[in-house]
């Protein structure tokens, strides 16, 4: 994959990751976990048919069986980050979970830096910072509100960050060695979390239109573009990927305003939009330090970027 077709890759990801919200809105009798078992239970099947023409079947079976402890772990990552997007979507907004799922590439710094060693520049601490604050205003409010249900849909959404900084420290521990395959992880994640959610999705409710909506979730929305970002962080800078991705918050607030008019409150707006802009300014300083540094090579397609500060949830989502 050519750099600017990474690009473009990771703009259609972003894009199709953000209509979760708005589409769990259209469901008529689905709820809790239902919604997480057949949202992965299609993703199973789209990512067996998926990946056994890629790889071929044989292919697929012994990179699963000898995928070894990193696949694994990243493959449980995947199935929290699958399971707990969806059951925070169930008790909290669509932006509260989207804006909690943004301080995932901070997350990842702060992981990066204990587990690999990488070191934070001052920025990322700057960032750090201000991201807690937004965090603060928006949480405040919740922790105050009458309805406890809008404060453990964050606390569960925020299971999604903390998995995807795990996800991608692993994922990034993995890059030197190129014979090792991390698509099936993916799929191992979509399993494990049919299985979790089985037991408590029983009885089914899902009308044949709400079995519509779940099928594209679990193609259009989870299976396709996960597939897709992981290839892509091989050919983008962890700064580009970590930019290119933080669009799937303002497309899915946008998308459940406009489609399932579920506006935003000025509290999480305001949080939000210091998020973002701790986020976006960490990582714009960090390619301008490396453009001036080391000139236009340090973001060359598919070099890989081992400052902490740098860090991306690029192919670590729900």
């Amino acid at each position: 994959m050519t750099h600017r077709r990474a690009v473009f890759t990771m703009l259609a990801v972003t894009l199709m990751w953000s209509i979760a919200g708005v589409v769990t809105r259209q469901l008529e009798s689905a709820r809790g976990a239902e919604l997480t078992f057949w949202r992965s239970g299609f993703t199973v099947v789209v990512l067996i048919v998926t990946l056994a023409f890629l790889r071929g079947p044989r292919v697929l079976w012994v990179s699963l069986r000898e995928g070894g402890r990193t696949l694994w772990l990243s493959g449980v990552c995947w199935a929290v980050m699958f399971t707990a997007f969806m059951v925070a979507l169930t008790l909290t907004t669509v932006a509260n979970v989207l804006v909690t799922m943004a301080i995932s590439p901070l997350l990842t710094a702060l992981v990066s830096r204990f587990a690999l060693g990488h070191r934070l520049a001052p920025r990322t601490w700057a960032a750090i910072a201000v991201a807690g604050a937004g965090i603060t205003w928006m949480y405040a409010r919740e922790v105050s509100a009458a309805d406890a249900r809008h404060l453990l849909g964050t606390l569960v959404a925020l299971c999604v960050p903390i998995a995807a900084a795990i996800n991608w420290t692993v994922l990034q521990h993995s890059r030197g060695a190129a014979d090792r395959d991390m698509l099936p992880a993916v799929l191992i994640g979509a399993v494990m979390s049919t299985l979790v959610a089985m037991p408590f999705a029983l009885p089914f409710a899902a009308s044949a239109r709400d079995m519509g909506w779940l099928a594209l979730l679990g193609t259009v929305q989870l299976a396709i573009p996960c597939l897709l970002s992981v290839a892509a962080a091989r050919a983008l800078s962890a700064p580009e990927a970590s930019l290119l991705a933080l669009l799937e918050v303002v497309f899915g607030v946008a998308w459940a305003w406009l489609g399932a008019d579920e506006a935003p409150a000025p509290h999480v707006l305001g949080g939000g939009v210091l998020v973002l802009a701790a986020l976006a300014g960490n990582e714009a300083l960090a390619l301008r330090a490396a453009a001036t540094r080391n000139g236009p090579s340090a973001v060359a397609p598919g070099t890989p970027r081992n400052r902490a500060g740098a860090s991306t949830k690029g192919a670590a989502r729900r």
